[in-house]
């Protein structure tokens, strides 16, 4: 590889690097409540980036929108939610059904639990669950082959109580 090629991959990693490290100070000191806000934000930075990197490096970092005693919705990481499900999993309150459809299930949540939730199974539930997709009230869970409907419930039910 040139040593120009080289010098671009460089500045590309460090570019990125720097950004995640710039995201995780703006969602620390503010109340994000939507992409376009962080992106405002990070252009207002001197950075040049589009929704779709953008919403790539929320993933990455594993951010989470969550609601807030306000009836708000933020931008959190998901791992500093870790202590806070500990004492009470988000599930535990925002849960509000199961349904399966053959093999897959569709979770019912309230109004913006769904990607707190489904980030809190895909932690928890990995032996069971191979993934999740969420919405803002709604989770398509995709068990793992040869799971049946019984092993995801009683997986699940680990840490959300009220689920039947």
């Amino acid at each position: 590889m040139c040593k120009f090629a080289l010098l671009i991959a460089y500045l590309y990693v460090m570019t990125k690097k720097y950004r995640h490290k710039i995201i995780r100070e703006v969602l620390q000191t503010n109340d994000i409540n939507s992409q376009d806000m962080l992106l405002k934000l990070l252009v207002d930075k001197g950075f040049e980036l589009t929704q779709a990197t953008l919403s790539r490096d929320i993933k990455e970092l594993k951010i989470v929108k969550v609601p807030t005693a306000k009836g708000n919705y933020v931008y959190q990481f998901s791992e500093s939610m870790q202590n806070l499900e500990e004492e009470m999993p988000l599930s535990s309150f925002g849960f509000v059904n199961i349904e399966f459809s053959g093999q897959l299930a569709v979770i019912k949540t309230r109004p913006g639990y769904a990607m707190a939730i489904a980030g809190e199974i895909d932690r928890r539930a990995t032996r069971y669950i191979l993934g999740t997709v969420a919405g803002d009230d709604t989770i398509l869970l995709i068990p793992r082959e040869n799971i049946s409907r019984e092993e995801v419930i009683a997986s699940l039910s680990e840490f959300i109580p009220n689920i039947e």
